[in-house]
């Protein structure tokens, strides 16, 4: 029996995941697509965060050339805008994901990461898109989520020159949220989730869904649609939660969501 490439841990309400092809980089593969896409198709009903890291040192070393199948042109735009839907669902799925990097976040692993919503790397981390290099271009959503972090004139030349980026300068830029220290990133992540976790589960939800789109739209579309935002969030029970809770000075407690 095949055994499983991504590794489910639900510790409370946080869900920890973890690419586990130590012996790859954790380079993705189909199966390890597949597993992901069916953890964020249907999320275990108690998780509120999830949490991505990677086995052995690295977060993903981006697709596994050494498992590459030839494609015609229809099987590759087929095989990319599979990515593209998994990757939609990570950000779109309703579920926040906080993203513990180090070592390899290269091509196709950045593209992962960039599909969650908190990033913290370690000082292992690499950041790169060597499919320039390779003769061949970026098909998991790279040239949208990565392109929007770093505008497409810094891209051109990232991808053009094979660049690499630290995690110092990956926080700069905007492909990390935070830097810490060698073996810090997960402890960190873990915290931050139950943070998160905290949170109203409709407010977490109104965030993912709206403010990334909000970005595409005009000035007026993006207004009238935040104040749906706030109409939906400040008129449910857990906004009266949370008001109450303010002013009461405890902790708020807020509704399943579910």
């Amino acid at each position: 029996m095949t055994q499983p490439m991504l590794s489910i841990d639900l510790q409370g309400a946080i869900a920890v995941l973890t690419l586990n092809r130590p012996d790859k980089r954790n380079a993705m593969c189909d199966q390890l697509l597949e597993e992901i896409d069916a953890f964020f198709s249907h999320p275990p009903e108690a998780a509120k965060v999830a949490v991505l890291t990677g086995a052995g040192g690295h977060y993903c070393s981006g697709l596994d050339l050494g498992e590459h199948v030839a494609r015609d042109a229809e099987g590759t735009m087929r095989h990319s805008r599979n990515w593209h839907a998994v990757m939609d669902r990570i950000q779109y799925g309703g579920l926040p994901v906080v993203s513990a990097l180090a070592g390899a976040v290269i091509g196709g692993g950045l593209e992962l990461a960039t599909a969650t919503h908190v990033r913290i790397a370690e000082p292992s981390t690499i950041f790169q898109l060597p499919e320039g290099r390779r003769g061949i271009y970026v098909g998991g959503g790279a040239s949208v989520r990565v392109g929007r972090i770093l505008g497409g004139d810094r891209m051109i030349e990232m991808m053009l020159t094979g660049r690499k980026y630290s995690a110092d300068e990956g926080v700069a830029l905007g492909l990390a949220h935070y830097a810490v220290g060698a073996g810090e990133a997960l402890a960190m992540a873990m915290d931050l989730a139950a943070k998160i976790a905290a949170n109203a589960p409709l407010s977490n939800y109104v965030m993912i869904q709206a403010l990334s789109r909000i970005e595409d739209m005009d000035k007026a579309g993006g207004l009238f649609t935040e104040s749906l935002c706030a109409a939906l969030t400040q008129t449910s029970p857990d906004a009266v939660e949370g008001l109450a809770a303010f002013l009461e000075k405890r902790a708020p407690s807020f509704g399943s969501g579910k």
